[in-house]
Parts: C-alpha cells; sequence; structure tokens
C-alpha cells in the first residue's frame, strides 16, 4: 500500500488536496473565530455559513469547466491553476477588512472566494477522478483528504493561534493567500491523466448527458439522497463548533487554535492513511458503514465537553477523535463519489454530487444550528446531532447493492 501512495498519480493529490481545502475554513469556521471575538451576534454569525452556498450550487456551472479549457495545461489543470491565482488575490483582500466595522464587505469578499474555491474543486475533482487508475482509488481519496484536512488545521487551528498572539487576523489572511499561491506551483508539476477524455461537443451536450446518464442507473435519486444525508449529523457537530468551545466550554482562542494544530493535525494523518488502507481491505460499502457510525459516536465527545468544566487535555482528546472518525467518514465518502462518476463528465458529475452533500452544512446546519442551540443548549443540541446521523446510515443501508456495483466495477476495470 506505501508504494501506491508514493505514485506520481497520487503523492501530487496532497497538495493539491491541500489548496483545495485552504479557503474553505477561512470563510467559515476561522471567519467566525474573528466574528466571535469582534462581538458579533450569534445570529448573524449563524447567517454567515450561507457564505458556502457556491459549494452547493458549483454544479451549475460545472458544465463550462467540462466544455472549455484555459490556454495553459489542459482541461482540468488550467482551471485549477488560473483559481488558485484568483483565491490567493481574495484571501489576502479579505485581511483589509474586520468583522466589527466591513462585516458586509468582508462577507461579499468571501462569497467571491468560495465561488472561486468551489470552481477549483469542481476542476480539482475531475482530475483526481481522471488521473487514478482503479486500484489507486482508496489511497487517492485518502491522499486528498489528508491534504484538504491538513488545510482545515493550518487555515483553523493554526491560523487562530497566528491572529490570537502573532500576527493579528489581517496578517494572517495575507499569510494564507501567500499559501495558496504557492499550491499554483504543484499544479503545474502535476501529471495529465493517462488518458484524456475528449471534452463534450457543446455545451448543451455538457450540461444534459451527465444527469441523464446518471439518471438512468437504478436507484440514482436514493444515491443523491444518501450523499446528502451521509454527513448530516457531522455538519449539525460543526456548524458552530469554534463558536462552542469558546462562548459555550469556556476554552480560549489560543486553547482552541493550538489543540486544533497538534492534536487534530495527528488525528488527521492517522485518519487518512488508516483510512487508504482499511478501505483497501474492507471494501466501499463497509468502509462507509463504520466510519459513518465512528463520525456518528464522536459527536458524544461535545456532549461531555458541555457538561463538565473546561478541561484543556480532554478538549485535546475530543478534538482527535472528531479529526480522526471525520477524515475516515470522509475519506470513504469521496471515494464514492469518484466511483460514482464517468471520466466523460466527471467535472459535472462530481459537482452534483460534491454540492448535494454541502446541502446539509450549508442549507440546513448553518441556519438551523443557532435557534436550535438557543432553544434546547449545548448538550441536548450535541445529542440530537448524533441521532440526525441515522437516516443516511439507514439509506446506506437499504442502498448496499449499489455501492456493492461500484466496488465490483472497479474491480473489473
Amino acid at each position: 500500500m506505501s508504494s501506491v501512495y508514493a505514485s506520481r498519480r497520487v503523492f501530487p493529490l496532497l497538495i493539491l488536496g491541500f489548496a483545495s481545502g485552504l479557503p474553505l475554513a477561512l470563510t467559515s469556521g476561522t471567519l467566525q473565530a474573528w466574528a466571535t471575538v469582534d462581538n458579533v451576534s450569534l445570529q448573524s454569525i449563524g447567517f454567515l455559513t450561507l457564505i458556502g452556498t457556491a459549494y452547493t450550487l458549483k454544479f451549475l456551472w460545472a458544465p463550462l469547466v467540462d466544455r472549455y479549457a484555459p490556454p495553459l495545461l489542459g482541461r482540468r489543470r488550467g482551471w485549477m491553476f488560473l483559481t488558485q491565482l484568483l483565491l490567493a488575490a481574495g484571501i489576502a483582500a479579505m485581511g483589509l477588512f474586520s468583522p466589527a466595522g466591513n462585516l458586509g464587505m468582508l462577507a461579499a469578499l468571501a462569497v467571491l472566494v468560495a465561488f472561486l474555491s468551489a470552481t477549483q474543486d469542481i476542476a480539482f475533482d475531475a482530475y483526481s477522478t481522471d488521473v487514478l487508475r482503479s486500484e489507486e482509488r482508496a489511497a487517492g481519496a485518502a491522499v486528498k483528504v489528508l491534504g484538504y484536512r491538513l488545510a482545515m488545521i493550518v487555515s483553523g487551528g493554526l491560523a487562530l493561534v497566528l491572529a490570537d498572539q502573532w500576527l493579528g487576523w489581517h496578517n494572517m489572511y495575507f499569510l494564507m493567500g501567500a499559501f495558496m499561491a504557492v499550491c499554483a506551483v504543484a499544479t503545474v508539476l502535476a501529471p495529465e491523466p493517462e488518458v484524456v477524455a475528449a471534452a463534450p461537443r457543446s455545451l448543451a451536450v455538457a450540461v444534459v448527458e451527465p444527469l441523464r446518464e446518471f439518471f438512468s442507473r437504478r436507484g440514482a435519486v436514493t444515491i443523491l439522497l444518501l450523499i446528502v444525508l451521509y454527513k448530516l449529523g457531522d455538519a449539525f457537530a460543526g456548524a458552530l463548533s469554534t463558536t462552542f468551545l469558546i462562548r459555550g466550554a469556556g476554552f480560549s482562542v489560543s486553547e482552541v487554535g493550538s489543540i486544533n494544530k497538534v492534536f487534530g493535525l495527528a488525528a488527521t494523518i492517522v485518519g487518512a492513511l488508516a483510512g487508504g488502507a482499511l478501505m483497501a481491505r474492507l471494501g466501499l460499502y463497509r468502509s462507509l458503514m463504520l466510519f459513518g457510525l465512528l463520525q456518528a459516536v464522536s459527536n458524544f465527545g461535545y456532549w461531555v465537553l458541555a457538561v463538565t468544566p473546561p478541561h484543556l487535555y480532554f478538549m485535546a482528546v475530543v478534538v482527535a477523535v472528531e479529526n480522526l472518525c471525520g477524515g475516515l467518514g470522509t475519506a470513504a465518502f469521496v471515494a464514492l463519489l469518484m466511483g460514482l462518476c464517468r471520466q466523460e463528465f466527471s467535472a459535472t458529475q462530481f459537482a452534483l454530487l460534491s454540492a448535494l452533500s454541502a446541502v446539509g452544512r450549508t442549507y440546513l446546519a448553518g441556519p438551523f444550528t443557532p435557534p436550535l442551540v438557543e432553544s434546547l443548549g449545548w448538550p441536548p443540541f450535541f445529542v440530537l446531532t448524533v441521532l440526525i446521523a441515522l437516516p443516511g446510515l439507514i439509506l446506506l443501508r437499504l442502498r448496499r447493492n449499489e455501492i456493492h456495483a461500484l466496488d465490483a466495477r472497479a474491480e473489473a476495470a
């Protein structure tokens, strides 16, 4: 398995996954922390989660990425490189404003960054789906998740420490913009897929054919519902997790950032690498079920933090377990999305599927978490998040034959 991770097609996904994950926390959790310490209202913080709407709507412009290509680096890498350069500028520009004085302007820039990030994701997800051989898919999904979650630690935990103790919020955003610019180099050096599928003949074909092909499959609608529900409990638990740890559990910004940076990083590395190895042995369906159960149960850790006095070491354990289980679940989920795509339409199909996976986080968890917390309190809310995870696991059980068929198709290839 170690040789698979060293493959010239798999290893670059670590840095490219980092580029994919870097903007999300900067427009969500980190921005949430900045707004929290600037004394922005809880309701306003909750509505900041709507910034992520671009991630749920990206399938609308994904056919453009399938149909057209920038003049350099091909159909997939060309779009990645272009959006990474624009993201570097957009993230740095966020550092020019502050939530207390310019919340509207900062939110508008965050929306632009989210749009560019979603476009980068369209191209990157298509690229990783196209470039990996079938036997590399589990390892590739794990490495993508590792890079993505490392970026979440850097733009989440490390960013909080840098902003609180060293650079301030403005300079921290400038630094994160510089990180994104460096990631663009990896796009230039990454290999092209061994088989390059022809672009759709017209924009109309690029729009219609991916949908027609997907919905012609047996159980297509319930598979889409599974994608919405699989990580819904995780989305609710994480929607205001930074605000909970600071305002609800009583930890400082630096404590939250340090624990995320150290223990979150270690758990992310272990979770991603273990996820790739376990998926190769268990297969896709059993991995999805086991990892889904683990990520649901891990939410109980937040409940314990909510009912006990602040204890730094226990918070470290909760963060580590959440990162470990969340990383495992995400690795299996990404492998599922890859298996559902056809190479000719991988940008549009992956964008549709991943956009659906963001529906719960953006339209359900973001707006509904603040009123749930205010009416129930933090401890009952975190118990509720475990129950919210169960429908996705039940639907996964009902659709096990379709998931097993994806494994069989990959082995045949």
